[in-house]
C-alpha cells in the first residue's frame, strides 16, 4: 500500500530557478506527506514560473489536461547561439549584428499562426526509446522530428542592448528554445533564450502560484487547504452533467448509461457529477442523435474523492 496521506487536488507552484520538475514534485511530497503526486507539464531547470502539481487522485488527470495553451515571458539575447537553447550549454555559433526593433517587430508577425518547429536536442522528448537530453549530453547528434506547433500571440514587451522581452501565448508542444534559436537565424544574429518565465498553464495564472518555502509555512500552519485547488480544476473546460443515484450507481459499476446531454454539443467528453453534485468521473459520450439530446455516456476514468 502507497504511504503517505490521502491528498487529492492541483498545487500551482512557483518553480525556482535551478530545480529540476522531479525536484520539484519530490518536495511537494515530502511537505504535505502526499501519497502520490506528479507533475502538470516540464519546466527546465533554468526556468522559472508555474508548474502545477497534481496530488493524489488529480494525478488521474494528468494525460488529460497536458495540451492546452500555454503563456510564457522569454528573454531572448541575441549576439550567440547554444548547443541546449539556453544559458546552459556550449556556444555553438556566435557573432552578427543584433536586429533593430523593426526588424524584431516584423519577425515576430512571421511567427504567428501554424508552423513546424524543429525542438531542441537538448529536451525530453524520446528517440528511439531514450531521451534527446541523453543523446545529446553525449555528444551524439541527435535527429529531432519536426512538429506542427502555433503562436497565438507574440508581444514585444522590452528590447535593450540585444536582450528581447517577449510575451508569448502559444499551443502544445512548443518550445521557447527553439523559438528563440529560429529568431535568430531568421534575423541572421545567433540568438538563443536567455531566462524564461510560465505564465500561465493548465488554466493557471501566475498569481495563484505558491513557493516552495510558502508551501511549507501552509503546511506547518494547517492552511494547505487554501492553496489546494480540486480534482478537475484543470478540466472546467469540460461541462458537467449531474447525475441521479441509480444512474451514478451504473457508472460506478463501469456501465454506460443514457443521459440527457443538453450543453454537450461538440464534445465527445463530460464531467460527471455525483447525485450530491461532486466531482466524481470522466465519460465519453457517443455520437448525438438526431432526435434529442439523449448520448450513450461510457465512464473513462473514475476519481475516488471521497
Amino acid at each position: 500500500m502507497r504511504k503517505g496521506l490521502p491528498i487529492n487536488g492541483w498545487l500551482a507552484i512557483h518553480k525556482e530557478v535551478g530545480m529540476t520538475s522531479t525536484r520539484v514534485v519530490e518536495a511537494v511530497r515530502r511537505i504535505t506527506k502526499a501519497a502520490k503526486a506528479g507533475h502538470g507539464g516540464t519546466l527546465d531547470p533554468f526556468s522559472e514560473g508555474l508548474l502545477p502539481i497534481a496530488l493524489g487522485e488529480a494525478t488521474k488527470a494528468l494525460a488529460m489536461v497536458l495540451e492546452g495553451d500555454k503563456a510564457y515571458c522569454c528573454w531572448v539575447r541575441f549576439g550567440w547561439e547554444t548547443d541546449s537553447g539556453d544559458p546552459t550549454g556550449t556556444v555553438t555559433q556566435e557573432g552578427g549584428t543584433p536586429p533593430g526593433r523593426y526588424a524584431l517587430l516584423e519577425a515576430l508577425k512571421a511567427f504567428l499562426g501554424e508552423q513546424d518547429q524543429v525542438p531542441p536536442a537538448h529536451s525530453a522528448i524520446h528517440i528511439n526509446g531514450e531521451r534527446a537530453y541523453e543523446r545529446a549530453r553525449r555528444g551524439e547528434v541527435v535527429d529531432m522530428p519536426t512538429r506542427r506547433v502555433v503562436f497565438n500571440e507574440l508581444t514585444l514587451e522590452d528590447y535593450t542592448d540585444g536582450l528581447a522581452k517577449i510575451s508569448v501565448k502559444c499551443g502544445k508542444g512548443t518550445y521557447m528554445r527553439s523559438l528563440a534559436r529560429d529568431l535568430g537565424r531568421y534575423l541572421h544574429c545567433p540568438a538563443h533564450l536567455e531566462q524564461l518565465l510560465r505564465t500561465r498553464t493548465l488554466g493557471f495564472e501566475l498569481n495563484d502560484g505558491i513557493t516552495l518555502d510558502s508551501l511549507a509555512d501552509a503546511v506547518r500552519d494547517n492552511r494547505l487547504d487554501n492553496f489546494l485547488y480540486p480534482v478537475d480544476r484543470v478540466l472546467d473546460d469540460i461541462p458537467a452533467l449531474r447525475l441521479r443515484d441509480e444512474v451514478w450507481h451504473k457508472i460506478v459499476n463501469g456501465q454506460s448509461v443514457w443521459v440527457d446531454a443538453i450543453g454537450c454539443e461538440g464534445t465527445d467528453m463530460v464531467r460527471l457529477l455525483t447525485p450530491e453534485g461532486i466531482f466524481g468521473a470522466v465519460g465519453t459520450l457517443s455520437a448525438a442523435s438526431a432526435k434529442d439530446s439523449r448520448r450513450l455516456c461510457k465512464p473513462k476514468r473514475l476519481f475516488h474523492l471521497s
